[in-house]
């Protein structure tokens, strides 16, 4: 208020309000006098202004007076009373072309601060780009208005620094089990304030974690601390607030966790080794060679995998021996551990040789071998994976093994020693070196010297001739070296007798004396002498006269029936080395007392002795004889036997194998649950012809011990023309008793009777289809047509070439009764010597002369009786599981068939 409003009011109201008046009246002219007054205004209009380091700004100078066309030279002045020039022409050049491409640098700049007229208006604007300290301070806009009155004012322009990031990265890697500090450094001025958020919540200051200047200490880093962290600065003077985001994820530092301390290779083999690390992030693993301090990644022959550590050798080489570090490699640190590689060398074996010694005296085999280390050599005789142990051997104190090793130069021996040798020792022995490495292998031979052995031919039986045969007598001595034979007889060299019926074929190991015993002189001992320079042995061989068996002891009936008997024969007593080769049977019905028109029949020695197709109450007279290789004995006992009367079949016998699993009865196990086939053999006739066969079969059970049939379920069929049939729709796990039983014109057999028991369930076999015909039939009908088409080719070829069974036949008929009583001694012929190629092992006595035996056919069913049939001869053989029969011409009484 000026010196009015100094008075001293309150005196008289109507003074007071007089006194006001004139002051708001004063104040109104002063305010409209200041409005015509010229003057410079700034925008903005604080007089102070702030902002922040590295901003840019703007501040304009407006003229304020009556006549703007009358204010000249209006200009800015810096913080040092500096006028501020305009900002600078510049012509424009482009930068690209019209393609597109640059054809120039933009070089073009700006002046750090510049004015410039604002375009429509009167105003001089001050640019300042990037506000920088040095530019705080006082700044002044001038200019003259009317030519002589002077126009200034100014702003006060104050910096500060902003919240700036200096250390703070977004992603930071602390390492497991350490300390760490977040890292959030900042700069502002005023300077700011810091504080720490995880997940939103302010983290303060604990045991875990500290609040520092420079960042987030936590205390021993765990994987827990993974996370987002939020760094945030404040400057509370100028209300700023700025975040930071930090990802923060733990590494842990590279751990080996898997390196042996010794690796081996072999050489010229590949090598592979692994170097297990552990580490986030995942370690990467580095190999090098510590002599060279080469990474063998980059060598020839070697791969790492950086990732798994193997590191692969394609080929070994003695070069590759050295010690090697391991490095494994994160950005959380580094870790190296070293191992020692080894080469090793595959053992070969330099040096074996055969050896040859005495027997009963010492034999060594020796073996030298390389390799690194000096490879261990043990021996094993050649197809045996048992080898000889270092020293004398606990199962033969005779064999030593020695063993020397030189680890220096990589060579070992081992030395094979086998004190009084013997014949058994002789043979292949196999040298194994091995180290770990590998194995090598040789193979050399031992050979003992012996002298002449006959031990082989002691049991060998004696030699046999008849009828001034010529025969052959072998020796054959084992030694070595090979032994030179000699013959003696009577104590004389054969070689001196010059004697044509005793021929030497061979000198050793084998020879064969071929004797012509045309007189019974030659009939004796013969002397084998053999001698090598270990010695000499000697066997005696025998030549004997071979005669007919003796007539047979005894023949008794076994077995009867209406039309066969079965006998039991004792054998004549035999000389060893002439078995008997068949029993022969002649019979003839008791009213017929010629032989000549008998009938023959023969057995093989271990063959059933039957003779079928008699009559039926009938007596025969029957005699036997033994035949070997020389001929048909004697006839021996002479035996009366009469045939039943025809009569009902044998029992049938069911070709069935029962199992024990019932203490009763034994039981037929059927493989399927719904049907069984029951198959049997063709029983004895009894002098009828089978017209068919009875199958009864009933379900039932077993109740203390007795059989109880369901009878009304029993069901009977009969069987015409087979021997089989199936029963079908059965009951599963159900037991069965089966009834079988043979017919003929006269009436039923005994019945043979079965416990079946079919399976539980569903079959797990499949059922074929059943055939039309039987198998029996197939088979006979396959058989009928191969001796059909024989049949026709020995029909052919006797008519053609006169050969053949026919042809031979026709001839026969041709022959004297003398002719045929020679050709059927056993022992006519010649001798043809092929001796066999090589004498080991030593083979029987040739078997000098005699007829082969005919060869049976195989008698698939019992021999039917036609009357017109009963004369009918037959040979029959047993091979132990069939009987073999041939029937045909009668060749007198001693015939041979």
């Amino acid at each position: 208020m000026g010196p009015i409003g100094k008075l001293k009011l309150g005196q008289n109201p109507m003074a007071t309000a007089t006194i006001a008046a004139v002051v708001i009246l004063m104040n109104f002219i002063v305010i409209a006098s200041a409005a015509d007054v010229p003057k410079l205004e700034i925008f903005p209009s604080q007089k102070v202004q702030r902002k922040a380091v590295g901003q840019a700004m703007i501040l304009t100078c407006r003229p304020n007076v009556p006549s703007p066309n009358l204010v000249a030279d209006l200009q800015w002045k810096d913080n040092m009373n500096n006028t501020i020039l305009p900002k600078p022409h510049q012509i424009y050049q482009p930068v690209y072309d019209s393609k597109g491409h640059r054809i120039r640098e933009n070089t073009g700049r700006n002046p750090p601060m510049f004015t410039e007229y604002m375009t429509g208006t009167e105003s001089l604007a001050l640019i300042i780009n990037h506000l920088s300290v040095e530019m705080e301070g006082k700044y002044y806009c001038t200019a003259s208005y009317a030519t002589n009155e002077i126009l200034e004012t100014s702003v006060t322009v104050k910096t500060y620094v902003g919240i700036t990031w200096t250390n703070a990265p977004e992603n930071q890697n602390p390492i497991l089990g350490e300390d760490y500090v977040v890292r959030c450094e900042v700069k502002a001025d005023p300077n700011p304030t810091i504080d720490w958020l995880r997940d939103g919540d302010q983290i303060r200051t604990g045991e875990k974690y500290v609040v520092e200047t420079n960042g987030l200490l936590i205390r021993n880093v765990q994987e827990s601390d993974d996370g987002i962290y939020t760094c945030r600065a404040a400057v509370l003077e100028t209300g700023e607030l700025v975040e930071r985001t930090i990802r923060v994820e733990v590494y842990s530092r590279p751990a080996i966790t898997y390196l042996p301390t010794t690796l081996e290779a072999t050489e010229g083999k590949p090598f592979s080794a692994n170097c297990t690390a552990t580490g986030k992030p995942v370690p990467e693993i580095f190999w090098i060679k510590d002599a060279t301090q080469q990474n063998v990644a980059t060598a020839d022959r070697f791969q790492v995998n950086p990732l798994t550590g193997v590191l692969n050798i394609n080929s070994v080489t003695q070069d590759d021996y050295g010690t090697y570090t391991c490095i494994a490699k994160n950005d959380a640190g580094v870790v190296d551990q070293k191992t020692k590689l080894n080469v090793l060398i595959t053992p070969s074996i330099h040096f074996l040789y055969n050896v040859t010694g005495d027997s009963q005296k010492e034999i060594a085999l020796t073996c030298r071998a390389k390799g690194r280390p000096a490879p261990e050599i043990t021996f094993s005789r050649w197809g045996s994976d048992d080898e000889y142990a270092a020293g004398v051997q606990v199962d033969d104190e005779r064999i030593t093994l020695e063993q020397h090793f030189d680890e220096e130069k990589g060579e070992s021996s081992g030395t094979l020693r086998i004190a009084r040798a013997q014949r058994s020792d002789d043979g292949l022995y196999q040298c194994k070196a091995r180290n770990t490495g590998g194995t090598a292998y040789a193979t050399g031979h031992i050979t003992v010297q012996f002298p002449p052995d006959f031990s082989h031919m002691k049991d060998l039986p004696p030699v046999f001739s008849w009828e001034e045969r010529k025969v052959n007598l072998t020796c054959l001595a084992m030694s070595i070296p090979n032994a030179t034979i000699e013959w003696r007889w009577n104590g004389k060299p054969l070689k001196d007798l010059n004697d044509k019926n005793l021929q030497i074929v061979g000198t050793g190991p084998r020879s064969d004396l071929i004797v012509h015993p045309v007189a019974r002189q030659y009939y004796s001992v013969y002397k084998c002498v053999a001698t090598n320079i270990l010695g000499t042995s000697q066997i005696d061989i025998q030549l004997k006269e071979a005669r007919v068996p003796e007539p047979v002891p005894a023949a008794e009936p076994k077995q009867l029936t209406a039309t066969s008997i079965t006998f039991d024969i004792r054998s004549p007593p035999v000389e060893f080395g002439m078995p008997i080769t068949a029993f022969t049977v002649q019979y003839k019905e008791a009213i017929n007392p010629d032989w000549s028109t008998a009938m023959n029949r023969s057995w093989s020695p271990d063959s059933p002795y039957i003779v079928e197709g008699l009559k039926p109450q009938t007596m025969y007279h029957f005699r036997f004889a033994a035949r070997n290789q020389v001929g048909l004995g004697m006839w021996g006992v002479n035996t009366q036997q009469s045939t039943p009367k025809r009569s009902a079949p044998e029992e049938p016998k069911p070709l069935h194998s029962p199992v024990q699993n019932d203490i009763e009865e034994p039981v037929v196990v059927s493989p399927y649950s719904d049907h069984f086939e029951l198959r049997w053999s063709v029983p004895a006739d009894n002098g009828e012809p089978i017209d068919f066969y009875q199958v009864k079969y009933c379900p039932g059970v077993k109740m203390a011990g007795t059989w109880h049939e369901l009878e009304n379920q029993c069901q009977s069929v009969e069987v015409a023309d087979s021997t089989s049939y199936e029963m079908s729709r059965l009951a599963g796990n159900t037991y069965y008793r089966i009834e079988l039983r043979a017919h003929n014109i006269i009436g039923f057999s005994s019945p043979a009777s079965v416990i079946m028991k079919t399976t539980r369930g569903i079959d797990v076999i499949q059922m074929a289809e059943r055939q039309v015909l039987s198998s029996a039939s197939i088979v006979g009908i396959a058989v009928g047509g191969v001796l059909l088409l024989l049949f026709i080719v020995d029909l052919l070829c006797c008519v053609t070439i006169n050969m053949g069974v026919m042809a031979s036949m026709c001839r026969r008929t041709k022959r004297s009764p003398s002719e045929i009583d020679e050709e059927a001694k056993l022992g006519s012929g010649q001798l043809v010597k092929e001796p066999p190629p090589s004498p080991l092992p030593l083979p029987p006595p040739v078997k000098l002369g005699g007829s082969p035996m005919v060869s049976p056919s195989d008698e698939k069913q019992p021999l039917q009786t036609p009357t017109e049939s009963i004369k009918q001869n037959s040979t029959v053989e047993f091979d132990g599981k069939f009987v073999h029969s041939r029937s045909g011409e009668i060749i007198g009484k001693n015939s041979a068939v």
